[in-house]
């Protein structure tokens, strides 16, 4: 379900959100990439060729002992062709996020989209009331919070 979503965030979170973001499938990315940076204001960004990429930088960056974010937004765009590829990437990272955000105690923040077609994506990367990006930063932002309470 499309969820609409404020572009203005009301509160920050102690520590560092930092977003892993695909350079695959561009122009939808990027717009989920602009949605997150409206709500969070200044953030480091990493950016990796494509969505496969993200839980090895994300495992990496959970590990740090220095400047270890607080969250971690993943972001990315698959889109299903003719064959079972994408289901196949989908799915190994979906395992591997969940997995990294147990191990290190670390939200993973999940925005890596498996669609079916380019309308979908444009419904939730490129639309400004319902964009997946700034879905994500705010619930980076709530999880920070609950992780601080903790």
């Amino acid at each position: 379900m499309l969820k609409r979503t404020s572009r203005k965030t009301k509160t920050k979170v102690a520590g560092r959100v930092i977003i892993v973001a695909s350079e695959y499938n561009e122009k939808f990315v990027a717009g989920m990439l602009d949605g997150a940076l409206e709500v969070l204001g200044d953030t480091d960004v990493v950016r990796v060729p494509g969505a496969f990429e993200i839980p090895v930088v994300a495992a990496r960056l959970a590990r740090r002992k220095r400047r270890r974010p607080t969250v971690i937004i993943c972001l990315g765009v698959i889109l299903r062709g003719k064959t079972t590829h994408a289901e196949h990437i989908g799915v190994t990272v979906s395992r591997l996020l969940g997995e990294i955000a147990v191990d290190t105690g670390v939200p993973i923040i999940h925005e890596v989209l498996l669609l079916e077609n380019a309308r979908q994506a444009r419904e939730r990367c490129l639309n400004g009331k319902y964009n997946r990006g700034a879905e994500a930063a705010h619930t980076a932002l709530a999880m920070g919070h609950v992780m601080e309470s903790l």
